[in-house]
């Protein structure tokens, strides 16, 4: 098996497999596509950019597919066309006029760029709602017969959001939008976790920091030069946050992100949650278990949608992926380390989006999909439910206790927490725990979602629980509270909480493993979270801790489906740094943790007492944002 899976491997590195497929699609899009270079007036008298791909068979009229972007909808030219078109070979294949929309003020679109645009709160003003609605009464008139009146959308990450975002307030031939591993927040989504910063995005500011002075064809702003391949060194002599105006002194959305350090106004006014109300179309929100970037947005979409219209055609996907790789197919599937199995993407292309799009802008059959669609990613195969989380889930607490001499502390299962025991570590700004071995300058390190934890299991300012070699499987489902009774030397701190499927001694190797692992004792990460504790009561209005003081700081990790086998440990680490992935937080109390001087930054001895516990199950969390009034 592995010697056939590394054939696969070269073949994919050389590049035969998709240059294979890649010029398959292209000839195809070639001979049976006719593309034409539009621009389309919003209610403004701002202009956006759109390549529209009609099939050149007239012999049948075929529904829109919009996909808004911020991005690039290149290649331009009406000469021009792209290796392949739509979310899937399968629905290219299948005949729709596909439409790619630069979003406002982006490429050859007018207008100012806006990162997660507010939802407008008059008629008279736009948003990307409104941008959807006028682009596709535009489209409508525009090609006439050539469509049969219905429109789906869909769009990956970013495009994820203007998907979610153009459902709302939609256009009544709107039938189907699928958003995929979409942005809901940005206080909870991608550039921060729980208000702690992700310092690992610091490159990417750029991309979405800078307007352009014209439409242009190709990217008008210019990318950082760490000098080096190493980020742990590169962020550690960044030092504080401060010391990158330097860089981005003309960045407005580093300024923005700088001026905000607290989920204040600006920000919650472009949570999409709060704004998911009288979705009358049909709805197929897509995540992956593993995606460093957009897992919040996924879940929290899907359960907000569920909430607030209960009649609507709503499902949840959500697979064993990292970001995107369910619109990528390698033959195989793997993040990191752990393989899943072979044509896991494919599966999803054909069985579960074909239909529904199918279904909803051709009349095709009833696709007949579950409200949710989950993989288990510890048994390793798809699972149905017909709501998510599902009524029935197991509710399992988790205690700690402590260890005998010279062995790891205990994780009980439904056991009783006592409050007497205290664990105890010294977090240092200094010396940051590492979120991964492999730390590289990525704009989004997605490997470490399943990365081994020996490294960080082994230093002392880890906290490092676990089980005994479970005698049953033990199914996980559901939502996840990490609810800490924590005590602090400082006046700040964050923590961050992992769970661990640590394998057996035995265990076999995966045909993805780093030649220096081995899966014999590997400690896999299957989820994790950081919260910036001086947000325990709000959000909004920060506040120190009282030195030495107990106090109770609860958060949530994101939902779970994971299955630990018979022999297998589950796991729990918690400590304070999480580095470059997460800012470091100085530990000692300022009002903006982006302007901390260095000397602000001190070690602080932090305690987890023995009546915290993890919770997971249905617990009905609710995300901050929508507890926000809706505009």
């Amino acid at each position: 098996m592995k010697r056939l899976f590394t054939v696969l491997l070269l073949l994919i590195a050389i590049g035969f497999l998709p240059l294979y497929a890649q010029n398959a699609d292209s000839v195809y899009v070639r001979e049976n596509y006719e593309k034409r270079e539009v621009t389309i007036p919003m209610r403004d008298g701002v202009k956006l950019f759109a390549s529209i791909y009609l099939p050149k068979d007239q012999s049948q009229q075929y529904p829109i597919l919009l996909k808004r972007t911020p991005y690039s909808v290149s290649p331009y030219g009406e000469d021009q066309f792209p290796n392949s078109l739509g979310p899937s070979p399968y629905l290219m294949r299948d005949g729709y006029i596909f439409v790619y929309e630069d979003v406002r003020g982006r490429y050859r679109s007018e207008g100012q760029y806006d990162n997660m645009r507010p939802n407008r709160d008059s008629e008279d003003e736009i948003d990307e709602s409104s941008d959807t609605f006028d682009t596709i009464e535009w489209l409508l008139k525009e090609l006439g017969d050539r469509t049969n009146g219905k429109v789906g959308q869909w769009g990956i990450s970013y495009p994820g959001f203007y998907t979610i975002a153009g459902a709302v307030d939609a256009h009544p031939a709107l039938k189907a939008s699928s958003p995929q591993a979409p942005i809901s927040d940005f206080f909870f989504d991608d550039f921060h976790h729980h208000g702690a910063f992700l310092e690992s995005y610091w490159m990417a500011y750029p991309v979405f920091g800078v307007q352009h002075e014209s439409p242009v064809d190709t990217s008008w702003f210019s990318m950082v030069d760490p000098g080096t391949p190493d980020a742990y060194q590169f962020y550690s002599e960044l030092g504080p946050l401060k010391n990158a105006d330097k860089y981005y002194a003309d960045n407005f959305f580093w300024q923005q992100t700088v001026d905000h350090p607290n989920y204040d106004e600006f920000w919650q006014e472009r949570s999409i949650l709060p704004h998911l109300d009288n979705i009358d179309h049909a709805l197929m929100t897509v995540g992956g278990w593993f995606d460093a970037e957009d897992l919040y947005g996924p879940i929290n979409i899907y359960k907000q949608v569920e909430r607030r219209n209960p009649k609507a055609y709503n499902m949840l996907v959500m697979g064993p992926w990292s970001h995107g790789d369910w619109a990528r197919e390698r033959g195989f599937q793997a993040v990191g380390n752990i393989y899943f199995g072979d044509s896991i993407s494919t599966f999803y292309q054909k069985e579960i989006e074909y239909p529904f799009f199918t279904h909803f802008l051709k009349d095709g059959p009833a696709p007949n999909l579950p409200d949710a669609y989950l993989y288990d990613t510890g048994m390793k195969e798809w699972k149905k439910f017909d709501a998510w989380p599902p009524a029935n889930a197991p509710r399992y607490t988790f205690t700690f206790e402590a260890g005998e001499a010279l062995q790891p502390d205990a994780l009980v299962m439904n056991g009783e927490p006592d409050d007497s025991q205290v664990f105890e570590y010294t977090s240092d700004p200094e010396h940051p725990v590492p979120f991964t071995e492999d730390v590289k300058i990525t704009f989004t390190p997605r490997k470490f979602m399943t990365d081994d934890q020996r490294f960080a299991s082994h230093r002392p300012d880890v906290l490092t629980f676990e089980t005994e070699p479970l005698e049953e499987e033990v199914t996980l489902i559901g939502e996840i509270m990490a609810k800490l009774k924590v005590s602090t030397s400082g006046t700040d701190a964050d923590f961050v909480v992992k769970l661990i499927d640590v394998q057996p001694s035995d265990a076999e190797d995966s045909p993805t493993m780093q030649d220096h692992l081995r899966m014999a004792d590997y400690q896999m990460l299957v989820r994790s979270e950081v919260f910036r504790a001086r947000f325990r009561n709000s959000y909004e209005n920060p506040e120190p801790f009282e030195t030495d003081r107990i106090t109770d700081v609860s958060f949530p990790l994101q939902d779970v489906l994971h299955t630990f086998k018979k022999g297998h440990k589950i796991m729990i680490q918690i400590h304070s740094t999480w580095f470059p992935y997460i800012d470091r937080n100085p530990q000692k109390y300022v009002e903006n943790i982006y302007k901390a001087d260095a000397e602000d930054f001190q070690k602080a001895t932090m305690r987890v007492h023995g009546g915290s516990v993890i919770e997971v199950g249905k617990l009905d969390t609710q995300p901050a944002s929508v507890q926000l009034p809706s505009k």
